[in-house]
C-alpha cells in the first residue's frame, strides 16, 4: 500500500454529528451513492448501535454499495461490536471501527477506568469483533492527548488480536503539523508489530489544520489512510475535508509521491448534495468547491489567466466537477433529458415512480423560472426525499401581505397528519409572521438558533434555500426548504425542522 492513499470518508458518520446535521436513511442511501460514485474507498455508513434509525441505514448502505468498503462505528464493548456486524452482514467488504478513549483525561473523567481497564478492554473488543469481520480498525480515542508509552502498549496488543487499520484521532483539534506528524512517525518506529496494519489518521479542524494535520501524517509518519468529510462537515469546527486533501495529493504528486483513487470529478456534485441535504452552505472561499474557488476578480489575474490558465491556477475546475455550461434544462425539456441529467449529478432515485415525482415538480419549477441549473435540479430532489408519508407536518399554500408603514401578515394551509390546517399571523417581517403563523398551531416551543438563506444560483429569479435551525429539550436540528419564493421557502424549512423534531430516533453520540 505504500503508494495509495486510502479514503476513508465518515460524512454519514463523523460528519451527521455536527448539531441539525442528522440525516434520514434514504438521504443517508444517497450520499452514500455519490461517495461510491466519487471512488471513496472506505465509507463510515454510521453507528449501528447507536439506534434502529442509524442500524437500518448501516444495513441498508451495506446491502446496496458494491464498490466501496463499508464500515460501522462501535464502541468497545460485545453488543455494540455484535450490532455492528449484524448490520454489514449484506456488504461485500465490511469493516468494524471499534474505539475507546486512551488519554488520562478521558479515562479518568469520562470512563472512570483504570489504564490497565482500558487496555484489557481494548484487546477483548478487538478479538471479538475478529471473530466476526476480517477487517478490523481500532482508534485510540483522544489518542494524541495520549501518553505515549501506554498507547504503544495499547495499539502493540491490539494489533496482536488482528486490528488491520490503527487509526489515531486528534480528536479535539489540539495537534499542529510538524508534532502530530512526528508523533505517528515515533509510534511506528517504537511499536514492534507496526508494519502489520496501515496507519491511519483523524484530525479535526478546532484550530484550523486538520487537513495540514492529516497530510503532515501522511508525509511525516506515514499514515496510509485519512479519514475524512465532505466539505469538512463535522462537529464543532469539522473535520478534515475530502476534496482539501485529495486535490492537495493530487496537485502536489511530486512531493507527497503517493496515488488516491478517487475519481475527481464528482468532488463538486458530491460537495453540493452534502450540503443541499444537510443545510450547511459551503462558504464562498472554501478551497476547491467554494463557488469563488476558480473565480478571478483582480485585472492582473483575469488577464494572467486568459493568457494562460497556470499563471494562476494550479488545478482545473473541471477536473473537480465545475462546469462553464452551467444552464441545463429548460421547460421544454423532456423526461429523458431530465433522468439523464439526474445521472450526471449523480442522483439515483429507485423507481419510476420516484422519477416521475421530480419530473413534475421540474416542471412546475421551469413554468417559474426560464433557466433551470444543476443546484435547482439538486434542490428539488432533496425536497423529494426530505418529504415522506410519515412526517407530520406538510406545506400546501401560503398567502401573505407585506406593504410599508404597515405590519406584515401572513395565511398558511398546511397539512397537521394529514388533516389540513388554516393559521394566521401578524409578525414583523413576512418571514417572521409566516412562521409565527405556523408556531400559533403547532405550539412546538422550539426556539430558534439559525435563519440562514442562500441563493442556489446566481439571478433574481434564482430559487432561495433556507435553512432554519431549532432547539428543543436539547435537540437541535436543522430544517431545509427552496422556492422561487423565498416567504414559501421559510415556511417550508421550518416545518422540515418540525418534523425532525418530531422523530422519535434516539442517539448515542460518539466521537473518533
Amino acid at each position: 500500500m505504500a503508494d495509495k492513499l486510502i479514503i476513508f470518508d465518515t460524512t454519514l458518520r463523523d460528519g451527521e454529528q455536527s448539531p441539525g446535521a442528522s440525516m434520514t436513511r434514504d438521504e443517508k442511501l444517497r450520499i452514500a451513492r455519490q461517495l461510491e460514485r466519487l471512488k471513496v474507498d472506505v465509507i463510515e455508513a454510521g453507528f449501528a448501535a447507536s439506534s434502529n434509525g442509524d442500524f437500518e441505514a448501516v444495513q441498508l448502505i451495506a446491502n446496496s454499495i458494491k464498490d466501496s468498503t463499508i464500515c460501522s462505528l462501535s464502541r468497545a464493548n460485545d453488543r455494540d461490536i455484535a450490532r455492528a456486524a449484524e448490520a454489514l452482514k449484506g456488504a461485500n467488504r465490511a469493516r468494524i471501527h471499534t474505539f475507546i478513549a486512551t488519554s488520562p483525561l478521558h479515562m479518568e473523567k469520562k470512563l472512570r477506568m483504570t489504564p490497565e481497564q482500558v487496555l484489557e478492554q481494548a484487546k477483548q473488543s478487538v478479538r471479538f469483533a475478529r471473530n466476526l469481520v476480517g477487517d478490523i480498525e481500532f482508534s485510540p480515542e483522544d489518542g494524541y492527548r495520549s501518553e505515549v508509552d501506554f498507547l504503544c502498549r495499547v495499539i502493540e496488543a491490539v494489533i496482536d488480536e488482528g486490528a488491520t487499520t490503527i487509526n489515531v484521532p486528534d480528536t479535539v483539534g489540539y495537534a499542529v503539523p510538524e508534532l502530530y506528524g512526528n508523533f505517528i512517525k515515533t509510534l511506528r518506529e517504537r511499536i514492534p508489530n507496526s508494519d502489520k496494519a496501515i496507519w491511519s489518521v483523524h484530525c479535526h479542524n478546532d484550530l484550523g489544520m486538520a487537513v495540514a494535520n492529516s497530510l503532515a501524517g501522511v508525509k511525516i509518519g506515514g499514515a496510509r489512510q485519512v479519514e475524512c468529510t465532505i466539505n469538512g462537515l463535522g462537529e464543532r469546527a469539522g473535520n478534515c475535508s475530502l476534496e482539501e486533501v485529495v486535490m492537495a495529493v493530487k496537485t502536489r504528486r511530486d512531493y507527497f509521491g503517493l496515488d488516491v483513487g478517487i475519481d475527481t470529478q464528482h468532488i463538486v456534485a458530491a460537495s453540493r448534495m452534502v450540503s443541499q441535504t444537510t443545510g450547511f452552505v459551503v462558504q464562498p472561499n472554501k478551497a476547491v468547491v467554494g463557488a469563488n474557488a476558480f473565480a478571478h476578480a483582480s485585472g492582473i489575474h483575469q488577464d494572467g489567466v486568459l493568457k494562460a490558465r497556470d499563471t494562476y491556477e494550479i488545478m482545473r475546475a473541471e477536473d473537480v466537477g465545475w462546469t462553464a455550461n452551467k444552464i441545463v434544462l429548460g421547460k421544454l425539456s423532456g423526461r429523458n433529458a431530465f433522468k439523464q441529467r439526474l445521472q450526471e449529478l449523480g442522483v439515483q432515485l429507485d423507481s419510476e415512480t420516484e422519477i416521475n415525482a421530480a419530473f413534475a415538480r421540474f416542471k412546475e419549477l421551469a413554468d417559474r423560472k426560464s433557466e433551470i441549473f444543476d443546484e435547482d435540479i439538486l434542490a428539488l430532489v432533496s425536497e423529494d426525499t426530505v418529504s415522506s408519508d410519515a412526517d407530520q407536518y406538510g406545506f400546501v399554500s401560503l398567502a401573505q401581505h407585506s406593504e410599508t408603514g404597515e405590519r406584515p401578515h401572513a395565511r398558511i394551509v398546511f397539512t397537521d397528519s394529514g388533516k389540513e390546517v388554516v393559521a394566521e399571523a401578524d409578525g414583523n417581517g413576512p418571514v417572521d409572521a409566516s412562521l409565527k403563523a405556523i408556531e400559533s398551531h403547532v405550539q412546538s416551543g422550539a426556539e430558534m438558533v439559525l435563519y440562514s438563506v442562500n441563493a442556489i444560483s446566481g439571478s433574481t429569479e434564482s430559487q432561495g434555500e433556507v435553512t432554519v435551525r431549532l432547539q428543543n429539550s436539547g435537540r437541535v436540528v436543522n430544517g431545509v426548504g427552496a422556492d422561487p419564493d423565498i416567504i414559501v421557502a421559510s415556511a417550508k424549512a421550518y416545518l422540515h425542522a418540525l418534523n425532525k423534531l418530531q422523530s422519535k430516533a434516539d442517539r448515542v453520540a460518539a466521537q473518533g
